[in-house]
Parts: structure tokens; sequence; C-alpha cells
């Protein structure tokens, strides 16, 4: 006889860090996309010349990786939670993560070449 019901596999909580972890990216990504909102509505537009002035501070090419890193975190939340909930069995969960963990690191490498590797 079962006496604890909470035993039961309902769904997967992955906890309150994972929640956390989403909201706080998305509240960086959020603030980077209203200071490239604010940068277009200050300059009446955006052309090649103000695109390059931007990259060309290094605070905003921080502020680019940071938005960045907190996109592929985000993802990466999202597409693991996905893969433990839906993808079968573990040997193609697995398989799943590692594919989708190089491709956030390689990801995570190039957007350090863009910003600040060879012109």
């Amino acid at each position: 006889m079962v006496t604890n019901p909470s035993h039961e596999a309902v769904s997967a909580h992955y906890g309150w860090r994972d929640w956390l972890s989403q909201r706080v990216t998305a509240v960086v990504m959020a603030l980077y996309t209203l200071l490239v909102f604010g940068v277009v509505v200050w300059h009446g537009g955006l052309d090649y010349s103000v695109w390059k002035g931007l990259f060309a501070n290094n605070a905003f090419k921080l502020a680019t990786f940071l938005f960045m890193i907190a996109l592929f975190f985000h993802a990466w939340v999202g597409v693991r939670n996905i893969a433990m909930d839906y993808v079968k069995p573990t040997g193609w969960r697995l398989a799943v993560q590692m594919v989708v963990i190089c491709m956030l690191i390689a990801y995570a490498g190039w957007t350090i070449q863009i910003l600040w590797g060879a012109v």
C-alpha cells in the first residue's frame, strides 16, 4: 500500500533553479532588446555607421556577449526539460543533450570570434 502519493511520477519537476534561471535570462534578453531598441529610436534608425559605432564600444560587445550567453542558457534549460520529458530511451536523450551542448558551446565560441575576432 502506498502511503505517500507524492512519490508518483506525474510530470518532471526540475525545480526552482531552472524556473528562476529562465526568468533571469529572459530579463537579461529583454533588457538588451530594450537597449538596442533605444539606440534605434535615439538615432532615428539603424544604419551601418551606427551599428559599427556600437560594436566599436567594448561595453556594447560585452552586453551582446551577455545577451548571447543568456540566450544559450535559456535554450539549454528548455531543451533539457523537453528532452527529459519526451525523449525516450535514456540513450537517445543523452545523445540529444550532448549534441545540444556541443552546438551551444560552438555557438558561444562563434560569438566570441564575431565580437572580438579578427576584423
